[in-house]
């Protein structure tokens, strides 16, 4: 993506619990699983994959690590990466979906870190090994869109606009931003900024995919200010029985 640096600490952050949770150091190098608790892929005894099973490792995401880092301008682990995604093949050259974490079943044709018993060639892990091999020649992600890059790496372009939803209730705002305030049906946002000695109403508005937003004039209010805000359903005629708060922070960077 070229919405985020890969420097953010957001992604580095993010990198780090996916280190912790997903990666899988094999004889060839370190191949991730897809997600946590992964149930597509065989048994831990080897059985095959029957409806239910255990995931393991996927090289295509070695590939996809070795693109940040080169990113990141690390290209000597981008190859390093290279080098494990193209040892994790078969015999034939063809890349596996998935390789086998566990020890070695001869009786079942599975060994350590080599190919599964999964679908081989999987062929988008062939073109994200060809991706790399022209993203290695030329010094950077050669399918990143440039227009992303420029506009939020470069430019680093931020949103005015900061959402809340029943199912995302932010808590907090840096100063300058406007309060996006999200219904789950048409609604009018009942809300104040000076602890409801002065109130105001204002109605949301659907767009063409069907979200009620309306968003509140907040950007010039002091960091502790508070908005507080509850919801009128007109459809039903009936208020929300709750209030929601959110606060300017300061220290709320991100």
């Amino acid at each position: 993506s070229a919405a985020r640096s890969p420097d953010d600490p957001r992604i580095i952050d993010t990198v780090k619990v996916i280190d912790r949770s997903l990666k899988c150091d094999l004889p060839q190098g370190p191949v991730w699983y897809r997600y946590n608790d992964d149930g597509y892929g065989e048994h831990k005894d080897g059985r095959p994959f029957d409806g239910t099973g255990h995931g393991k490792p996927w090289p295509l995401l070695t590939g996809e690590r070795a693109h940040y880092e080169l990113a990141a301008g690390r290209k000597a682990k981008a190859l390093k990466l290279l080098e494990t995604l193209e040892l994790s093949a078969g015999k034939g050259g063809l890349i596996p979906e998935q390789v086998w974490d566990g020890p070695d079943m001869p009786e079942r044709e599975l060994f350590h870190g080599q190919p599964s018993g999964s679908a081989m060639p999987l062929v988008w892990a062939h073109s994200e090994h060809i991706k790399l091999l022209r993203s290695l020649r030329d010094g950077a992600v050669f399918d990143m869109p440039p227009q992303g890059v420029r506009r939020y790496i470069r430019d680093r372009t931020v949103s005015p606009v900061r959402s809340w939803q029943f199912v995302n209730k932010i808590r907090s705002i840096p100063p300058g931003k406007v309060l996006r305030i999200e219904a789950t049906a048409n609604a009018v946002v009942h809300w104040s900024l000076d602890g409801w000695k002065n109130v105001h109403d204002s109605e949301t508005f659907r767009n063409c995919f069907g979200v009620c937003f309306v968003d509140l004039p907040v950007e010039r209010a002091k960091s502790g200010d508070c908005v507080c805000f509850t919801f009128f359903w007109p459809d039903s005629g009936h208020w929300e029985g709750s209030d929601f708060c959110v606060t300017i922070d300061a220290e709320d960077a991100l």
